[in-house]
Formats: structure tokens, sequence, C-alpha cells
């Protein structure tokens, strides 16, 4: 999971790199992630100025947004087999957080 995660995150800088109103629009925007897997693990990136450092492994204080789901519902994000907007619909996903933030995110998927 972590290596398809950190797959996301280099795609994601690098459309950031090459899209300037995408660079603009999450210039100066601030956000910590946690994802929660159903099987226990956990994972966090930060998302500041228009750029993700990383994955790292586990929770994090106070993130803005907590994303909920299973391995197989986020690999099948990720693979793009699933949207995210089906997954949120079919109770697969599940979000804790701002929807202005939720809707910034999609842009990962």
């Amino acid at each position: 999971m972590r290596e398809q995660l950190e797959a996301l995150v280099a795609r994601f800088n690098a459309k950031v790199e090459t899209d300037p109103r995408l660079r603009e629009e999450l210039q100066g925007f601030t956000r910590t992630v946690v994802l929660d897997l159903k099987d226990g693990s956990q994972f966090h990136f930060v998302l500041k100025d228009a750029h993700v450092d990383g994955v790292r492994d586990g929770g994090a204080e106070k993130p803005d947004l907590v994303i909920i789901s299973d391995k197989e519902t986020l690999s099948g994000l990720l693979a793009g087999k699933i949207g995210p907007f089906k997954a949120y619909a079919t109770g697969k996903l599940r979000v804790k957080g701002d929807i202005e933030d939720l809707m910034r995110f999609r842009k990962f998927f």
C-alpha cells in the first residue's frame, strides 16, 4: 500500500509542477491528511504550498482530513477502478473533515 501511495504523491507533485492553475490554487494551502485503513494501519501526509513531501507511517496529531477505507477500496481508487464519489456513496470510503478539502483532494484520484 505504501508504494501505491508514494506513486500517487509523485504523480500529484508532477501534475502540480506542470499545471500552473492547480499550483496557484494550492499555493499557501496547508493540510494534514490521515489515511486510516480498516486493518489498523495508518499513513499520513502533509500538503503544503502545492507540494507533498511524502507518505509517513502512522497517524498525525490534529489532521485536517481523515480518510477511512479498506485496502481493496483504496487500491481501486488509486488504480482508477472506482471513483471517489462512488466509494463514498456506497460507504466504502468515509471522510472526516471539511467538504471543501475533500473536493481539493479529489485531484489526487
